[in-house]
């Protein structure tokens, strides 16, 4: 069972938070992630029960590992200020790379103490990455990359230290897209009937691409020393339209199977993975590529954009 879905606002068409967490409810969707904390969502979200995970926003990075003083505001303001929330995660940072990413272990090691401070320490603290800080192959061979990934194995070891889980946005399309040469699209969309990938060195065999990525994580996890951090998939998803291989056929295929699969884990882990698709609406302002603006299960009128069983 798919823990939730993430809740995105880039775009000017929406629904208001409220019906937003209604439409939620309807739908049986019991876990939500938003990219920052947004207050109409959070004032909508209050006595839901629904799970969230609430980014501090990448532009908020610098300003939470300068200070405690800075951490404790932002908690004070952004989590504190609010009842009625079930907060699972805090995740310091999505996808940051380049100079930025030295600045999440401090921040990161900032919140926790505030919200420890404010008997809060139950709320876990992570950071969200995707796949290229990794490098490796077979899964058994990931590690950190050298050139991506440098910056994550004292973050790793904080997270055993903490408890808290590794966030990863686990994308087949993108690697799909990235080598159509050597990766079959049935190995992305979960449809392929046999084993497509065997890991000579571990033994294990992968049937869809989903599973080895989240298991090359896995690996560079243990080779960090971190080998006691579980992985919550922050984000997964395929796009439905804005190129050949973003149709609503293979949306609803890779979702759909997405949300039957994750129930039983990865060859490595198995057992049920927490995961959170992306994305509830297509966003209609969101820049780069056209797909990006088509990653939604909903469209901005609610009705849904391919049918989907949760």
């Amino acid at each position: 069972m798919v823990a939730g879905v993430c809740y995105g606002v880039v775009a000017n068409n929406l629904p208001s938070a409220s019906d937003v967490v209604q439409l939620y409810r309807s739908k049986g969707i019991t876990g939500m992630r938003i990219y920052f904390p947004d207050s109409n969502a959070l004032k909508a979200l209050s006595g839901s029960g629904i799970n969230l995970i609430i980014d501090v926003g990448n532009d908020q990075l610098g300003n939470l590992a300068a200070s405690a003083l800075n951490a404790a505001a932002w908690v004070k303001d952004n989590i504190q200020a609010y009842q009625g929330l079930t907060i699972k995660y805090i995740t310091v940072g999505n996808e940051v790379s380049g100079s930025d990413a030295q600045l999440i272990l401090p921040a990161m090691k900032n919140v926790n103490a505030a919200l420890s401070n404010v008997g809060l320490g139950g709320i876990k603290v992570s950071t969200a990455v995707q796949s290229g800080v990794t490098a490796g192959f077979p899964p058994s061979r990931g590690t950190f990359s050298a050139s991506g990934g440098s910056h994550m194995p004292p973050i790793a070891q904080y997270l055993a230290s903490t408890g808290a889980p590794l966030l990863a946005n686990i994308y087949p399309y993108f690697s799909y897209k990235g080598d159509t040469t050597n990766i079959r699209l049935d190995y992305a969309l979960f449809t392929a009937p046999a084993t497509v990938v065997h890991d000579d060195v571990s033994g294990k065999d992968y049937q869809n691409l989903f599973d080895a990525l989240v298991d090359t994580m896995y690996s560079a996890l243990e080779s960090a020393g971190a080998g006691s951090v579980g992985i919550v998939v922050s984000e997964s998803g395929w796009p439905s339209a804005g190129d050949p291989m973003a149709t609503t056929g293979n949306a609803q295929t890779y979702n759909q199977n997405l949300i039957d699969h994750v129930g039983k884990g990865t060859p490595k882990r198995p057992g049920t993975i927490e995961t959170y698709i992306f994305a509830m609406f297509n966003e209609n302002n969101k820049t780069g590529l056209e797909t990006e603006r088509h990653f939604g299960l909903f469209n901005p009128d609610k009705s849904p954009a391919y049918p989907i069983r949760f």
